[in-house]
């Protein structure tokens, strides 16, 4: 008992970070998952990094062990939030698309996260999560919490790391760039329904019995609809270059926790 006491402390810490992770991360935190699943699974996983490195720090569970509890669960979250920055590119991109191409007042509910999104953003983070399945994403990010006691052990200084900016800076810089790639997976369809746009309205100056009005709709979802068959082949590589991103994003984070 008493040496379970001992490193009790410790493991707690180690338990904070895992568990803050799978409450944010992808997939991890679906809901159709359950919660006994993910509670077991943060578990065991905090028990085999704790046989990792768990005894090498000797952590003491005095008047700063609540600080410490917070920054594993500030470390955990922040860990979660990056990788599903770079998720949210495909709910963005289903969202601008929907409102080019008419479908913007047909949100459904996403049965993953339980929110409104919109039918082609649902529709291609279905795909996008096949796509990560299907390369083993889950387990390369269950790789990057367990790898980040390397770069970020028990015993250190994250919220220093904070008051410098640089995670500050980080995220904003991430945010950017997962928004403009959100743009750019977008952009095809969304130039595609500009130029149908530009032509109804020509027709609507050339031929003013045309009520385009009821003729653009069903063009426009014509139309966006044979793009996105055309488009639909190339997503599988367009989601590895995203996950791609998404790791090197990941370990770029790791290295400003570590400085």
């Amino acid at each position: 008992m008493e040496l379970i006491m001992q490193f009790f402390p410790a493991f707690l810490l180690v338990l904070c970070r895992i568990s803050a992770f799978f409450v944010v991360a992808p997939f991890f935190s679906s809901r159709n998952i359950p919660q006994t699943v993910k509670i077991g699974l943060a578990f065991f996983i905090s028990v085999i990094v704790f046989l990792n490195v768990g005894f090498d720090t000797k952590v003491t569970a005095d008047a700063t062990y609540i600080l410490a509890i917070i920054r594993e669960v500030f470390a955990g979250l922040l860990i979660g939030y990056v990788a599903y920055i770079f998720f949210s590119i495909v709910q963005t991109a289903g969202a601008l698309m929907d409102m080019q191409m008419g479908y913007g007042m047909a949100n459904i509910v996403d049965p993953i996260t339980g929110a409104s999104a919109p039918m082609l953003g649902n529709l291609k983070f279905m795909l996008m999560t096949l796509v990560f399945l299907g390369i083993n994403g889950h387990h390369y990010l269950l790789a990057a919490i367990m790898d980040s006691y390397k770069w970020l052990p028990l015993d250190n200084k994250l919220f220093q790391i904070y008051y410098e900016g640089n995670v500050t800076e980080f995220l904003t810089r991430t945010f950017a760039d997962t928004f403009l790639l959100a743009l750019q997976v977008a952009a095809p369809i969304v130039v595609a329904m500009f130029l149908t746009d530009f032509g109804l309205a020509l027709l609507a100056r050339a031929a003013p019995q045309y009520n385009v009005f009821v003729i653009g709709i069903p063009l426009k979802m014509l139309i966006g609809l044979a793009l996105l068959v055309l488009l639909l082949p190339g997503f599988g590589a367009l989601f590895q270059m995203v996950f791609d991103r998404m790791f090197l994003a990941l370990e770029k984070l790791f290295t400003i926790m570590r400085s």
